[in-house]
C-alpha cells in the first residue's frame, strides 16, 4: 500500500480494517482460502434501497455509527487485502485481480452489488407470486397487510398473515441458502407484534432455498417457527415466427 501512495495514516486505517473483520470472520487468509471472499462481499454489502426500508445490520460486524457507510468501509478492506493477496502470488488464487488501479476494486464492488441486486429481485419475485396466492405456501393462510410489508421496530415484515386458527403468521423469505441470522430476524419481528399486542398469538415461516444446520438446529427449538424451501420452475412460451 505504502508503493502505491497510500499514507502511514491510511495505511494504519486499513490494517486496523483487516483486524475488525479478523476478530469476527477469523483469519482471512483461511475464509480466502477456503472460497470465503464472495461471501464475506456479500455480508458487507448493504444497499441503499437496504437503509431506507431500514433492514437489518446484513454482517457479523458490531456497527456503531452509520450503517451502510460502516459496512461499505469494511467492504472496501476486505477488497484491499484480498488483491494484496493476489498480488503476493503465494497460496491459492484468490478471486481479484493484481491491479494497482482502483478499477478492479470498483468491479468488484459492482459484482458483489449486482449479486445483491440479483437476491433482493428473487425475493421481490417470491413476494409477488405469494401475495397471488399465499395459500400456495400454507392453506388456509390469508394476507393481512393489505398488500405492502409491514413496519415494525425490527424492520420489514416480508408478509404478514393469519391461518387458519386466526393466529398472525410472519413470512419471511430469503434468496438462496439462509443463515442463522434468519432465525433473529423473524423472531424479531414475531417479539414486535407481540409487544403491540399481548394477547396476539404469532408463529413465524421462513422461506429459503436452503438452510444451513445451525438454522434447522435453532428451528426445532422453537415450536412456533417452521422452514419452507423453495424451487424455481422455468415455463416456455412461442411469441411468434419472425
Amino acid at each position: 500500500m505504502v508503493e502505491q501512495g497510500y499514507s502511514n495514516q491510511s495505511v494504519g486505517g486499513w490494517i486496523g480494517c483487516g483486524n475488525g473483520l479478523e476478530k469476527v470472520y477469523g483469519n482471512l487468509d483461511d475464509l480466502f482460502a477456503a472460497g470465503g471472499f464472495a461471501m464475506l462481499i456479500e455480508e458487507l454489502s448493504y444497499s441503499a434501497e437496504d437503509a431506507q426500508r431500514n433492514r437489518p445490520n446484513s454482517s457479523r460486524m458490531q456497527i456503531n455509527g452509520i450503517l451502510r457507510n460502516s459496512l461499505a468501509y469494511y467492504r472496501r478492506g476486505a477488497v484491499l487485502y484480498a488483491r494484496f493477496l493476489a498480488e503476493a502470488g503465494t497460496g491459492p488464487q484468490y478471486p481479484v485481480i493484481a491491479s494497482r488501479t482502483s478499477t478492479e476494486e470498483a468491479m468488484l464492488i459492482d459484482e458483489s452489488t449486482n449479486l445483491e441486486k440479483q437476491r433482493l429481485s428473487l425475493e421481490r419475485d417470491m413476494q409477488v407470486a405469494l401475495r397471488r396466492d399465499i395459500t400456495l405456501l400454507e392453506p388456509g393462510l390469508r394476507i393481512i397487510d393489505d398488500g405492502a410489508e409491514r413496519y415494525v421496530t425490527s424492520g420489514f415484515i416480508d408478509i404478514l398473515c393469519k391461518d387458519d386458527k386466526d393466529r398472525v403468521v410472519v413470512v419471511e423469505l430469503k434468496a438462496g441458502k439462509s443463515d442463522p441470522r434468519v432465525i433473529g430476524q423473524t423472531l424479531g419481528h414475531m417479539g414486535d407484534l407481540m409487544d403491540e399486542d399481548a394477547l396476539t398469538s404469532v408463529r413465524g415461516i421462513i422461506v429459503a432455498h436452503d438452510f444451513d444446520m445451525r438454522t434447522r438446529s435453532a428451528a426445532r427449538a422453537v415450536a412456533s417457527l417452521t422452514l419452507y424451501t423453495y424451487a424455481v420452475a422455468f415455463t416456455f412460451q412461442p411469441i411468434g415466427v419472425l
